[in-house]
């Protein structure tokens, strides 16, 4: 039976780059292993051709020889077929083809690729950290800039940061030769796992600096100035790049990201870039009109003329006084909602004016009159 073209079985084109083909390849192996297909009983022997087509072709020379001849190229046992026929699970130069793609295919199980040797850094990048920071109502319209004191880690000055005594650089893991990981070999797998010596990072400190322990960073509080611009709401946040926790043995630090929490007022509602204040006014002010003084997030003062005859509920607006947005776009408004109030506590003499002024107002409260004329319609029709 004649064989299958190598670039067939990739599923790739003859002129296909290096990373093209191992793309390919990745793909291939990924959807072939017998591992993902027990239930496919082709399964080895495709993910063998696989293989066997990436061997040839991942090398320039063989993939040269097998571009001008074919398989002719390797008759005789000279080339890359023979990796493809020893079986699945033996190791020589099939596991050898497998394994530069190994943690590419596995690797998000495995914990992810190990560097080179001397090319992983022992510096790890800080923590980001959160800080909820509460601001009034005022200070949010105004704007202001605030002190904040936030426990973090920073990069510890006796060492300055690389976790030996003195200041010395840290040695390479002999264990893992800096690479953070070590490799056991399992039959056809090649398993890696977190180095024990070093713990991952590549390097080990020899004589651990005393007042952080080879850390590189102590636990420390610090100030910081922040400034909260005009508009900010409940779930804005703030981002303050490199003020988070330090980095791990001269690693970059984190950032620090501020929440921030606008309390409640007691005169005032948001939404948005509105506000809304609840007036209570008087039956006299309701009934005759006239004027009333609300105040304002600035802190200033505005007189609302209140038109006679006025409901609860009615709403006012006054322009421009409410709460800038963040981001530009102006100012809100701010809503007067008049609430007429029901006195309270009334002398005798009140009481009897009250008394008067109703039976000379049965013709004054239209609201009244046609709601009641609507129920004696209601009940009528339920007699009917």
């Amino acid at each position: 039976m004649a064989k299958r073209d190598y670039y067939e079985i990739l599923g790739a084109s003859k002129g296909a780059s290096a990373e093209e083909l191992k793309k390919a390849y990745r793909t291939k192996a990924k959807e072939l292993h017998p591992d993902r297909n027990s239930d496919n009983p082709n399964a080895e022997a495709q993910f063998k051709e696989v293989n066997e087509a990436y061997d040839v072709l991942k090398d320039e020379n063989k993939k040269a020889a097998y571009d001008r001849y074919g398989h002719a190229a390797f008759e005789g046992g000279g080339g890359g077929g023979a990796a493809g026929q020893r079986g699945y699970g033996q190791q020589g130069d099939f596991a050898s083809a497998f394994s530069d793609v190994f943690e590419d295919l596995f690797g998000d199980f495995m914990g992810g690729r190990g560097g080179a040797p001397g090319g992983r850094s022992r510096a790890q990048r800080g923590s980001d950290l959160r800080y909820n920071l509460r601001v009034s109502l005022e200070e949010a319209h105004q704007g202001i800039q605030k002190t904040i004191n936030v426990p973090t880690s920073v990069a510890c000055d006796t060492c300055r940061g690389t976790g030996a005594e003195g200041g010395a650089e840290p040695a390479v893991c002999p264990t893992c030769s800096g690479m953070g990981k070590v490799r056991a070999q399992q039959g056809f797998f090649t398993v890696e796992r977190t180095c024990p010596t070093c713990s991952g990072a590549g390097q080990i400190v020899k004589n651990p600096c005393r007042v952080c322990g080879g850390a590189g960073r102590t636990e420390k509080e610090r100030s910081l100035s922040v400034n909260i611009p005009a508009g900010v709401e409940t779930g804005t946040r703030i981002r303050l790049a490199a003020e988070g926790e330090a980095g791990m043995r001269g690693g970059p630090s984190g950032d620090l990201y501020i929440f921030i929490e606008v309390k409640e007022h007691p005169l005032f509602q948001r939404d948005g870039s509105h506000l809304f204040c609840r007036v209570p006014i008087s039956i006299a002010t309701a009934a005759l009109g006239g004027e009333v003084e609300v105040p304002t997030i600035d802190g200033g003062k505005s007189r609302v003329k209140v038109p006679a005859g006025a409901q609860t509920g009615k709403q006012m607006r006054l322009r421009a006084k409410g709460m800038p947005a963040l981001r530009g776009g102006g100012v809100g408004d701010m809503l007067i909602e008049l609430a007429v109030e029901t006195p309270v506590n009334l002398t005798a003499r009140q009481k009897d004016i009250l008394r008067e002024f109703e039976k000379l107002s049965e013709d004054n409260n239209p609201e009244g009159n046609s709601f009641f004329s609507k129920v004696k319609g209601f009940w009528d029709n339920m007699k009917g």
